[in-house]
């Protein structure tokens, strides 16, 4: 966390094009984060989880409230990570993604739902779309491997599960 990494977050976001933002990258404006919400000129989606959030945001209530307040306020959507992870759009849409196990809970986890979230973003897909598709991914991916997973299981099970999917709507 650091000067230099929020500047590179606010370049980022001043390309205005599909960003993911996600760890330091959002605990780098503890403190200042309109600054942040200021620069989001582009489709974006933060994934915090509850420490990261309440760096950025000062919102009490349930968990998909406070989801909602945070995408409005800040113009982004937001997926807010945890076992009942949420995740809202600045319009007021939210959800509670139902897919996952307590397996997710590993190192570098996030990273790889951000990884995902970014690459549906890259294709065209609006941020909260990106944020619901990534996290129900993900915790089937988990679902599909079951204890003992590392983030580094994740990625190599991707494909095999968008066959699956592809499978069953008949594509």
């Amino acid at each position: 966390v650091s000067a230099a990494t929020a500047e590179r977050v606010l370049a980022a976001l001043g390309a205005g094009k599909a960003t993911v933002i996600d760890a330091d990258g959002l605990s780098a404006f503890e403190g200042d984060p309109k600054h942040l919400f200021a620069a989001i000129a582009g489709p974006c989606l933060l994934t915090p989880h509850e420490g990261e959030f309440k760096r950025l945001f000062a919102v009490q209530g349930d968990k998909p409230s406070r989801a909602r307040v945070a995408a409005r306020s800040s113009g982004a959507a937001v997926l807010l990570k945890g076992a009942d992870t949420v995740i809202a759009a600045p319009d007021g849409r939210a959800v509670i993604n139902a897919s996952g196990t307590p397996d997710l809970a590993t190192a570098g986890s996030g990273d790889v739902l951000a990884g995902m979230a970014l690459g549906l973003l890259a294709q065209g897909m609006a941020a909260f779309d990106a944020g619901c598709a990534a996290a129900w991914l993900h915790g089937r991916l988990a679902e599909r491997l079951g204890p003992g997973l590392i983030a580094e299981d994740l990625p190599g099970e991707i494909p095999g599960l968008l066959r699956e999917l592809g499978q069953i709507s008949g594509q």
